[in-house]
């Protein structure tokens, strides 16, 4: 893996002036799929890092090590730029050091280290906020537990949505006085007005979840700042929905030849690089 060169790539995009869509993946076949089909960048998030590997809900119970463990094989298999939602960093910022060490190494393009109180505290109802001082500590640590210089270190907050714009913008501009290449808003930005306050604020290029109408519009968001936006995690949901109705129409009584939502036998060749397979085959075991 030329993981240097992947995160120049990734770079090269905040650098410019399009806004794209990140293609989400979650295993081998997926980041796989999403060069294939043309995406410039792959994204893995917490959330769906929780479900593949433990089938449990987005409650920060998994644990660094197995995120890191699946970005590793992901950027084994693609080859395209990834980029990853480090959630809380899994502690303080020792934490947050560590955890960046591990992700450089596992191969990742990007990392988000954000700053909400996770996991939740006991007693709370609600997300809430770390102080803007730790913040700032977390951001600091995760840049000094960088190695390569080319690995983007993105600040993410919930801030505009948790405490409104306000906190947001104040936070962001405290992130990017410490040195991170790109911060991420969370949520909160409800409107291209919002979206301009922050801007008018912010030099640093801007990562964002996916927004409806003029928050969905590439080049509306390219004309503010946004270089990456997210557009949800539809390939995962998409997946289990076809696991879940290909396993009960067999235990159902369907036979195996009247499914029709298999791949064809071209794309699984594809998607498992069988002729790079054959080939070694040939050239070592012949």
């Amino acid at each position: 893996m030329n993981l240097t060169a992947r995160r120049e790539a990734y770079r090269a995009i905040l650098e410019g002036d399009k806004c794209v869509h990140p293609g989400s993946v979650f295993d081998a076949i997926s980041a796989r799929i999403a060069e294939d089909v043309g995406f410039e960048v792959m994204m893995f998030a917490g959330s769906i890092a929780s479900a593949t590997v433990l089938g449990a809900p987005d409650y920060i119970v998994l644990t660094q090590t197995e995120f890191a463990q699946q970005i590793h094989r992901i950027c084994r298999a693609g080859t395209l730029p990834l980029m990853v939602d480090s959630d809380h960093g899994y502690g303080n910022a020792l934490n947050v050091k560590r955890t960046v060490e591990e992700l450089e190494t596992a191969g990742v393009a990007a990392l988000t280290i954000e700053d909400t109180l996770l996991p939740r505290a006991f007693g709370s109802s609600s997300p809430e906020l770390i102080s803007i001082e730790e913040g700032v500590g977390k951001m600091k640590a995760a840049l000094s537990g960088r190695q390569d210089p080319s690995l983007v270190v993105a600040g993410r907050t919930s801030a505009c949505a948790i405490e409104g714009l306000e906190e947001g913008i104040r936070r962001a501009k405290a992130y990017q006085e410490v040195g991170v290449d790109a911060l991420f808003f969370a949520g909160g930005i409800n409107s291209v007005d919002d979206l301009a306050a922050i801007r008018s604020e912010i030099s640093i290029p801007i990562l964002m979840g996916g927004g409806g109408g003029a928050l969905g519009d590439r080049e509306i968001l390219a004309s503010h700042g946004v270089r990456v936006a997210l557009q949800g995690h539809m390939p995962f949901m998409a997946s289990v929905k076809a696991t879940y109705d290909t396993l009960k129409a067999l235990r159902d009584g369907v036979a195996p030849s009247d499914l029709g939502n298999q791949p064809s036998s071209d794309l699984i060749a594809q998607v498992t690089r069988l002729a790079e397979y054959d080939d070694d085959t040939e050239q070592f075991l012949n």
